[in-house]
């Protein structure tokens, strides 16, 4: 069967993926995307991740995608927790390499280097993403003090920093951890 976009009249097989910005962090920190909403021919979507040295693509995950990273300059360390073994595998890549991050499975990117650029790679149109920083500051705190035994007001303490969604870290205001511009 031939998939009806195929047949438009109104076809387009083109696009600028820099021309969607996901999120920008700063002018050496950004997200560039083209997904199905930007190109409805398209069968996979991408981000264009740029990095600059010590900036993280803050703990996520996709629970109907799963994500292949391509380093294009610069480079980094990805890393997956493991759901079956409970472990955490990370891999240093260089230009050239490549790492497949599972469908659900919780992974991060910290850039190693300045001018990193990262292509992004899923297997469906558009990911879904649950962001490691909106899981942990909407959880109310009671939950977590009675399923783990968490002093309530201490966890409250340690989220309070996340006022909203952190896709590239640290926030801007962060004093401990600053990326190298």
């Amino acid at each position: 069967m031939i998939d009806p976009i195929l047949k438009s009249p109104n076809l387009n097989l083109a696009a600028d993926s820099n021309q969607y910005v996901f999120y920008k962090r700063d002018a050496h920190n950004c997200v560039t995307q083209l997904f199905g909403e930007q190109l409805p021919a398209i069968k996979n979507g991408f981000f264009n991740v740029y990095l600059s040295k010590g900036i993280i693509v803050q703990p996520h995950w996709h629970p109907n995608a799963t994500e292949m990273v391509v380093v294009i300059r610069g480079e980094v360390v990805t890393a997956v927790f493991n759901p079956f073994t409970q472990k955490v595998m990370a891999y240093y890549l260089k230009p050239g390499q490549v790492a497949v991050l599972p469908q659900g499975w919780f992974h991060w990117i910290i850039a190693e280097t300045n001018d990193v650029y990262v292509l992004t790679i899923f297997d469906v149109p558009t990911p879904d993403v649950v962001l490691g920083s909106d899981f942990l500051r909407c959880i109310p705190k009671e939950v977590l003090g009675r399923a783990y035994c968490i002093n309530e007001e201490d966890y409250a303490r340690a989220i309070a920093p996340l006022q909203e969604s952190v896709i590239l870290g640290p926030p801007l205001d962060c004093g401990k951890y600053k990326g190298n511009c």
